[in-house]
């Protein structure tokens, strides 16, 4: 979020924009904590994570007389156009405030990556990364301990984290909500690959496909292993960007800016088959990118 936060604030003071900053997403505004942001206030921060501008969940913006009070309250401040950076509750928050005539424009930002009209959100690279590294670390371990590795990653409807990190560090299996891969499989292939010679597993799974430690419980309870369980939670969502995500975040706010100075508003800045575009919100509620099933597929053939 910081590259993105950088990036607009630049971007649009080179445009010719007055730039505000609102902490703490919509409750912000209803408690106006809004700044001016000028070119050295987002200066160093775009190697660091989180968000200079912080955030919070606020579940009373689905009120539609909160968003009144908020659209009011942006207009009180001048602000013309509202840029917001973050997954499906924020964008369906600057869809109410559009309804009401607001200018918005939405960045993608969700380390899930689920989000319509777009294959990529800013996030996902580093989340993926993190995972990697983790997993590789773990690995050392269990090959030495000659163990079965279960590692849980965040992914309650979407398990692209588990299917990307899995292919990237050579997982045995990874399980993932769109694929509930029964048990007993599991266990199935865990005795195939270590009939083979395979002393050690890694076993990626997605938070919304399985609880890792009932995976756990059933391995021991049905084979001769005895696997360890690592949840990485919150580890995925911090440290510095990615290469790939700053460089991102800084493309998708160009483009924020311009398509706010061409007058093609209430959108969300997708990116498509290699291409950045800037689709209308409805339109993207239609579109969805699923998990690739051929990546599934080679995961399988790749850990035999």
């Amino acid at each position: 979020m910081n590259a993105a936060i950088r990036a607009i604030t630049r971007k649009a003071i080179h445009e010719g924009f007055n730039v505000f900053g609102i902490e703490r997403g919509y409750e912000g505004i209803l408690n106006e904590e809004i700044k001016p942001l000028l070119r050295r206030d987002v200066g160093g921060i775009i190697t660091t994570g989180g968000t200079y501008l912080k955030t919070a969940r606020f579940p009373e913006f689905k009120n539609p007389q909160v968003q009144q009070e908020a659209y009011r309250i942006l207009r009180q401040y001048d602000i013309d156009h509202l840029v917001v950076i973050g997954g499906d509750g924020s964008m369906a928050g600057a869809q109410a405030l559009t309804n009401l005539g607001m200018s918005t424009i939405t960045i993608p930002c969700t380390i899930d990556n689920d989000m319509g009209g777009t294959q990529y959100t800013i996030g996902f690279d580093t989340a993926v990364n993190t995972v990697v590294q983790c997993v590789g670390k773990i690995r050392d371990t269990s090959s030495a301990h000659e163990r079965v590795a279960i590692v849980e990653v965040m992914g309650r409807h979407a398990g692209h984290i588990a299917l990307q990190s899995g292919l990237a560090c050579g997982a045995e299996i990874v399980l993932l909500p769109e694929h509930p891969l029964p048990l007993t499989e599991v266990c199935e292939r865990l005795n195939e690959t270590h009939r083979n010679g395979k002393t050690y597993s890694v076993i990626i799974v997605a938070e919304g496909a399985y609880n890792s430690y009932e995976v756990s419980d059933f391995i021991k309870a049905n084979t001769y292993l005895d696997p360890s369980v690592t949840v990485l939670g919150y580890l995925q969502r911090g440290g510095a960007p990615s290469a790939m995500d700053a460089i991102m975040a800084a493309r998708m706010s160009e483009l924020a800016i311009d398509a706010l100075l061409d007058g093609r508003d209430n959108r969300i800045i997708g990116y498509v088959d290699g291409a950045l575009r800037a689709l209308p919100y409805k339109e993207a509620k239609e579109i969805t990118y699923p998990i690739q099933e051929e990546q599934y597929e080679l995961v399988s053939i790749l850990s035999s």
